[in-house]
């Protein structure tokens, strides 16, 4: 077998591909065997019984931990080849030193490593799985977040050169205390020859150098700014974007500067640095290859482009692997008709052009790629062995210089184009003419956290508990299509909507799953049959007038669902009219898909009482509605709180909102939600104003005292609250909270920059994000998260990114 798959979404080669089974919180992987089968899978590992008359040209092998199949395999196969082997563990960074590797050492080894953060109990087993006889080394990432899980992954990745990026508080919960966390972590180097870590976190210090006493032979390489550690800081000085570091490995002193300032970056830095003079590279090389760093952010990004089109941007580097999962992601865009691929050579792979190009001709054809942009001498040989990739249209360039002249007559418009390309070919230059071009503020959309923020979720729920999405407003002001892609992608049930035209625009994008629509407007029913769209009803008016529209049409078991009043008093049928609706569902064309009813309070523990109280309530309705109805529906009332604070009334689904978002307060101790957004913009100008001087419209910020300013190109036109004026607001900026000063303005805020030195015109601003909550920011304001977040403004350029 060729491909491991443990998600039937990842389908790519049916006839190579052995499908683990996997046991999961809500949904087996045995429930997914059918469609695959019916796809050309014919190879699985279960872990139960199956009835293979179902299945009579497949191959399934019975286990009784699928998921320890799976890292036996990958251990099995590891142990089929002698190559040096990184392993890299800690609580933050992993990926970033991982990448930074690849790019500092791709031209003295043929590396693979783990795609983007497959570090886990099943993302390890599938990186391993990649190591061929052409590797010469390979970068392997360890993540874990409870006791016991490190055995089974050093057992796979045998690491012989180990890394230790940090000890932070990510998972604490799995653990008793951060010793026992970082003497798990440990356990990926029990039989390592190195160890590289920093020195200047003293627990982890002291507890590597405790466990060390029982690994005498495990050579360590501590960084920090004593001089008794192995590679010593000695000074670090920063300016104008750059840090100029001195360092002291072995007695010998030497200088490097790499193009970042930020203390994360400079850790990662080091502690490459590190690795390399572990593997031979001379001091003097050194400088050299970290004027290669990448300084893109390494994530895909999905961004709105030129003449009605989308652009993925995923430039910093090409290789296969990350290929087919940028690939994966351009197939579950389906806004545009067409999908364009602008590709560079791909490079260091160690395969001949006909072996590797015909892979990606291959991958082409799977995922239905229209049209093919090659740049580079390379992949502009290989253009036979692309004729039989299905592509309606492929052209080949020399150079990036030689596309960019082109780009006009190319006519991008109305279509999906990813862009894939290894550094050196400046691909940003592409992504600057094909993105639409905005003010520099913009709202990042992380795309992997609410990804995570659902799965937490799910894994509260039963397996039976459906999940409805709230992508009103759009989105909580995160975006539409793209908010709606993902989740339907990860199979939430129904999409809810507040208005109809919300839901045409999704089903325009592609979006198929159901859409239930929340406040059904009677002058707008027509949509709702032409997009194939599920109407709230919370009054007998709305109930006719769709009555008659469906005879009119001839429509028959058109799907509607009832809201019904249980405490919150706004819309929804009272119990008093419970008859008198009865009256009108009965013998009509309506198919009732679900009733439900809104929590008031369900976040608060002191409201309790009432929830129980509306959930009585609801269920007594209901039950009413089912006595007469005869057929069974959907019934629903719990929400984010309600899910995770009152797990009995769960029901038959539960509508997620604001937490997927990760804003949940009554969700935060026990839930590790991340926020999804990120607000920012960049300072326009500095000022140097004297006392008595003022500042914004009606001189209502009055400086006291020599200042410094600036000016960001945001304002409440943006969405930013003007309550958060004169210092009522703050910003994150250099790694602190800096106040606003005078007026917020329509186009433009200023803050107090007085204590920052080093602050440059054109430097990033955060407004609410990881380092600065959108609900403290909401308190600041005197509002809440919802407000802050669905009052984003559409002239707020937004940037999707994993």
């Amino acid at each position: 077998m060729e491909q491991l798959l443990t998600d039937s979404r990842r389908l790519i080669y049916p006839e190579t591909s052995l499908f683990f089974a996997l046991p999961g919180p809500r949904r087996s992987g045995v429930d997914f065997i059918p469609d695959l089968y019916l796809r050309g899978v014919r190879n699985f590992i279960v872990g139960q019984d199956l009835d293979v008359a179902d299945f009579p040209e497949a191959n399934m092998i019975r286990v009784q931990d699928p998921l320890l199949g799976l890292q036996q395999l990958a251990a099995d196969h590891r142990n089929q080849f002698d190559l040096p082997v990184v392993g890299i563990t800690g609580s933050n960074g992993k990926t970033m030193v991982k990448e930074w590797l690849n790019q500092l050492l791709e031209d003295r080894f043929r590396i693979v490593r783990s795609p983007r953060s497959f570090n886990s109990q099943i993302g390890v087993p599938l990186s391993v799985w990649q190591i061929s006889e052409q590797h010469e080394l390979a970068i392997i990432e360890a993540g874990i977040s409870q006791s016991g899980e490190m055995r089974r992954l050093e057992e796979i990745i045998k690491p012989q050169i180990g890394v230790f990026t940090n000890i932070g508080e990510a998972h604490d919960q799995g653990f008793t205390d951060t010793e026992a966390k970082i003497r798990e972590k440990l356990l990926l180097f029990k039989d390592s020859s190195v160890l590289i870590y920093p020195a200047d976190q003293p627990e982890l210090h002291r507890t590597i150098l405790d466990w060390h006493t029982r690994h005498p032979a495990l050579v360590l390489i501590d960084i920090g700014r004593e001089k008794s550690c192995a590679l010593r800081i000695v000074s670090v000085a920063k300016q104008q974007g750059l840090s100029e570091m001195t360092l002291a490995y072995r007695g010998e002193s030497f200088s490097l500067t790499i193009g970042f300032e930020d203390e994360a970056a400079l850790q990662n830095a080091i502690t490459c640095t590190a690795v390399m003079l572990w593997l031979g590279v001379a001091v003097q090389e050194l400088q050299t290859r970290f004027n290669r760093l990448n300084p893109i952010a390494m994530r895909m990004e999905l961004k709105t482009g030129i003449n009605h089109s989308s652009v993925i941007n995923d430039s910093y580097s090409a290789d296969l692997s990350s290929l087919k999962m940028a690939l994966d992601f351009l197939s579950q865009q389906r806004q545009h008709p067409k999908r364009t691929l602008i590709l560079s050579d791909i490079l260091e792979t160690g395969r001949s052009a006909e072996s590797l190009y015909r892979e990606v001709a291959g991958l082409l054809r799977k995922y239905s790629v229209d049209r093919l942009i090659g740049v580079g001498e390379q992949i502009g040989d290989a253009a036979s062995w692309f004729a039989d990739a299905g592509l309606r249209e492929m052209i080949f360039f020399s150079s990036t210089e030689a596309l960019l002249e082109r780009i006009p007559a190319l006519q991008f418009r109305d279509e999906t184009i990813l862009l894939k390309g290894a550094r050196i070919f400046g691909f940003e230059r592409i992504d600057q003419v094909l993105s639409l071009q905005v003010h520099e503020t913009l709202l990042e959309v992380n795309l992997e956290a609410m990804a995570q923020n659902l799965k937490q979720y799910q894994q509260l729920l039963r397996p039976t508990t459906k999940i409805m999405a709230m992508v009103k407003a759009f989105s909580y002001g995160a975006g539409g299509f793209e908010i709606a892609r993902l989740l339907e992608f990860h199979k939430v049930d129904y999409l809810g909507v507040a208005y109809a035209d919300e839901g045409v625009a999704l089903r325009k994008a592609g979006i198929r799953i159901p859409i239930v629509v929340m406040n059904t407007e009677e002058n707008a029913l027509a949509p709702l049959i032409e997009w194939q769209l599920e109407p709230v009803f919370f009054s007998l008016r709305g109930l006719d007038a769709m009555q008659r529209l469906l005879r009119k049409e001839a429509i028959s078991f058109f799907p509607i669902h009832i809201e019904l009043e249980t405490g919150l008093n706004r819309l929804g049928f009272p119990s008093v009219q419970i008859p008198e609706l009865l009256e009108h569902l009965s013998g009509t064309d309506f198919r009732v898909q679900s009733v439900f009813s809104h929590l008031a309070a369900s976040e608060e523990a002191q409201q309790d009482d009432f929830t129980q109280h509306q959930f009585d309530t609801f269920l007594s309705m209901s039950g009413r509605i089912q006595d007469v109805l005869g057929y069974p529906f959907i019934r629903h009332i719990s929400n984010s709180a309600g899910a995770v604070r009152n797990p009995s009334l769960q029901l038959d689904m539960v509508r997620l909102g604001i937490g997927l978002y990760g804003v949940d307060p009554a969700a935060s101790s026990l839930l590790d939600l991340k926020e999804v957004g990120t607000l920012k913009t960049t300072i326009a100008q500095i000022k140097e104003l004297e006392a008595g001087e003022t500042i914004g419209y009606n001189r209502l910020g009055v400086v006291e005292q020599a200042m410094r300013i600036g000016t960001l190109r945001l304002g409440y036109a943006d969405g930013y609250p003007r309550s958060l004026g004169y210092g009522t607001g703050k910003v994150w900026y250099k790694g602190r909270l800096v106040p606003t000063i005078g007026s917020i303005s329509m186009d433009m805020t200023m803050i107090d920059i007085t204590e920052i030195p080093d602050a440059r015109e054109g430097d990033e601003v955060i407004l609410f994000g990881s380092d600065l909550s959108v609900a403290e920011l909401a308190k600041w304001a005197g509002t809440i998260a919802y407000d802050i977040l669905a009052g984003i403004s559409q002239r707020v350029k937004r940037v999707y990114f994993e």
